[in-house]
């Protein structure tokens, strides 16, 4: 069925010819007629089955011809930002010859461009949950204007905790009966049947398939390897196969700039996608991965979905994906629109638990081929040298053994690359780098004590002449032990040591008072009675 039979807009037509579209795919043929009498669908296709491009063709349709819908604004909510800056991309491409204003509201970035947006009466609004709401709870969008509601990748904005969001949103827009909502996503689970029975008006069950969940034109492979294979093999495979680009998933972060640092240091053109990159970087590696510049992108699932690259070579599940949805979703990054592609699994120790639920799911067992010895090669880097980069704290996009990486080891070692005799010349002798010893207690904020005269002899200690009244003995030594000071604990606050010569006796106390003795005499005279008492 080609397009030209559902008599849509002349200048919606051209751009779809424009485009590169010409017949219908099973999606769109089967979904096109439904919606666009405005009737509310939920369709649950095979990813990467045309599903962008039927519901922006009843999107341009209605806001273009329908008396219904003239003057009122359509949204599409999607998961991610990537997804939203996907979908503004296909759209700008169908609706080329339409006068239509279309713009994309995400998080991450900042709000003068979107807002401006908003005040030039934009006509298709893409975006996700979290910066719809904040414009919507700033009073500078108005949900009661969207006359169409596209709900894409549903179960995943679901799994992404956005259920409370967009019930949220779907209470402040128009009632279902006069609002058309259009719920697109390979799977629809409890919850997207749900949302479908509380704030849709009827709606039409579109099933393209559902009995097959991943492409027939994908050609999957596994490996069983030890976790300390997966990067030889890797590398062995990119090296016999030699695809034109390939798009590695990882389960990790962590794991996304691991494997990243070892195809840079064997020479190969790489970058790594992952959540904490800027906005900015993550949409200008995308780009440049979808121009060809660079021809291997190491990613984590936030790319899994929305990513639309024209001829994907190769797609390699570093980790077998924990949910086994998400396997479908990676696999479905290839064989795009009727082509064909490829998908190698490495299923290691670590992850090899979840190859049962993804073959249950897929209904289908997993091809195994033999990991060859000839096939491993060797990393030219270690992960010792990966994990040093990481405590250094290098840019993960440096590459390992360039001249930058080595001057930035120079800057981190002065040293580094000087011979040992130029290093034992440089450092100053024992005795002019021997710092003095500083005693404990003026290094804890305490006077320093003081040291006796430098003329006693070792080990040699002093002896007062006279041993009346409470007295205070001093040992000096030398060498490594610290000066030894017994003090007399009486007044010992309120008096501060004198330094003194060491033939110098100490002061003997003053005599008693009389006062002091008549009261000692006293005293003894009572114990003398109670004692004679007894």
């Amino acid at each position: 069925m080609k397009f030209t039979e559902f008599n849509l807009d002349p200048d919606l037509l051209k751009g779809i010819e424009e485009t590169g579209f010409q017949e219908c795919l099973p999606v769109q043929e089967s979904t096109l007629p439904v919606t666009l009498e405005g009737k509310d669908v939920t369709v649950q296709s095979q990813t990467g089955t045309g599903k962008t491009a039927a519901f922006l063709i009843t999107i341009f349709e209605r806001l273009k011809r329908d008396a219904r819908t003239r003057g009122k604004k359509a949204l599409i909510v999607v998961p991610t930002r990537e997804l939203a800056v996907q979908i503004e991309k296909d759209a700008r491409e169908i609706g080329s010859r339409l006068s239509l204003v279309m713009g994309c509201f995400y998080g991450g970035v900042g709000y003068h461009q979107q807002e401006t947006l908003i005040r030039q009466d934009v006509d298709v609004m893409i975006g996700t949950p979290g910066r719809l709401l904040d414009l919507n709870g700033s009073g500078k969008l108005s949900f009661k204007d969207v006359a169409i509601l596209v709900i894409d990748e549903a179960d995943r904005l679901f799994d992404m905790g956005f259920l409370p969001d967009i019930r949220r949103m779907m209470r402040r827009m128009m009632p279902p009966q006069h609002r058309q909502t259009m719920l697109f996503s390979a799977t629809l689970g409890y919850q997207a049947r749900t949302i479908a029975r509380e704030f849709m008006n009827h709606p039409i069950k579109i099933e393209i398939q559902p009995e097959k969940v991943t492409v027939d034109k994908i050609t999957q492979v596994m490996y069983h390897v030890g976790h300390r294979e997966k990067i030889p093999l890797l590398l062995g495979l990119l090296k016999r196969d030699r695809p034109d680009n390939t798009l590695i998933f990882t389960n990790t972060k962590h794991m996304a700039e691991r494997v990243n640092f070892h195809l840079r240091a064997n020479g190969y053109a790489s970058q790594f996608l992952i959540g904490d990159l800027p906005q900015k970087k993550r949409l200008r590696i995308i780009s440049e991965f979808k121009a060809g510049r660079i021809p291997i992108l190491v990613a984590t699932d936030v790319a899994a979905r929305g990513l639309h690259i024209e001829g994907l070579d190769l797609v390699v599940n570093y980790d077998l994906p924990g949910d086994c949805e998400n396997y479908v979703h990676r696999i479905g990054r290839t064989a795009r629109a009727g082509k064909s592609g490829k998908a190698i699994s490495l299923a290691c120790d670590d992850f090899i638990f979840n190859l049962d639920a993804i073959q249950e799911f897929i209904g289908m067992s997993i091809r195994t081929e033999p990991v060859d010895p000839g096939l491993l090669v060797p990393s030219q880097v270690s992960d010792r040298e990966y994990r040093d980069r990481r405590r250094d704290g290098n840019r993960p996009s440096q590459r390992p053994g360039s001249r930058n990486a080595s001057q930035a080891r120079q800057r981190r070692d002065p040293r580094r690359g000087t011979s040992a005799a130029k290093r034992r010349a440089s450092e100053p002798s024992r005795a002019q780098g021997q710092k003095k010893r500083v005693p404990q207690s003026a290094r804890k904020g305490r006077p320093p004590r003081r040291e006796e005269n430098s003329q006693a002899s070792d080990d040699k200690q002093i002896r007062p002449e006279s041993r009346k009244g409470p007295q205070r003995q001093e040992r000096v030594s030398t060498g490594s032990r610290k000066p030894i000071q017994r003090v007399n604990t009486r007044n010992s606050q309120q008096r501060q040591p004198q330094k003194k010569s060491p033939r110098t006796t100490s002061t003997p106390n003053p005599p008693a008072s009389p006062a002091k003795l008549g009261r000692i005499s006293r005293m003894l005279r009572r114990m003398r009675g109670k004692a004679n008492q007894d």
